[in-house]
C-alpha cells in the first residue's frame, strides 16, 4: 500500500453554498474547485492546506453515499484520502492482508483521481481511500 502522504480530509455538508465560505475563512484560503461526480451522486469542493486537500462533499441524491451518511450521523467528517501510485494495487495488497473492501479497482473520482475505498468494518470505524493519478 506505502502511502506516500495524506491526499485529502473528505468532510460532509449539506450545503456547499453554506460551507465554502466558512472554510474559505476557517483556513484563510479560496474554494480552487467544484466538481459534480454524477456516478457517486455528490457534489464537490476543494481547498488546499499546505499540501493536503480538503474536500467538502453535497450530495445530490438523498439515497447516495454522502446522502445516506448525512441522514445517519450528519455533517463531519466522512473519509481520510491516501495517496498511492496505484490504487488498484494498494487496494489489491489491502485485501491479501485480509482488509475488506469496498471497491475490488479503482474508479473514477474528483479531479480525475482514481479512487478506491476500504471497508470501514476493517480499518476500525474509518472510511479509508486510495487515491492515485
Amino acid at each position: 500500500m506505502n502511502p506516500t502522504h495524506i491526499e485529502h480530509l473528505g468532510i460532509a455538508v449539506r450545503s456547499l453554498e453554506e460551507s465554502i465560505p466558512f472554510y474559505e475563512n476557517l483556513l484563510g484560503t479560496t474554494c480552487y474547485n467544484i466538481e459534480e461526480v454524477p456516478d457517486q451522486r455528490v457534489r464537490t469542493a476543494f481547498f488546499m492546506v499546505g499540501q493536503t486537500k480538503i474536500e467538502l462533499l453535497e450530495s445530490t441524491d438523498p439515497e447516495g453515499p454522502i446522502g445516506r451518511f448525512l441522514e445517519k450521523k450528519g455533517e463531519g467528517i466522512h473519509h481520510i484520502a491516501f495517496a498511492v501510485g496505484n490504487a488498484t494495487e494498494a487496494l489489491a495488497k489491502a485485501e491479501t492482508s485480509g482488509i475488506a473492501l469496498i471497491d475490488k479497482v479503482s474508479r473514477k473520482g474528483a479531479e480525475g483521481m482514481n479512487i478506491g475505498f476500504l471497508h470501514p468494518k476493517s480499518t476500525h470505524g474509518v472510511l479509508v481511500e486510495f487515491c492515485s493519478k
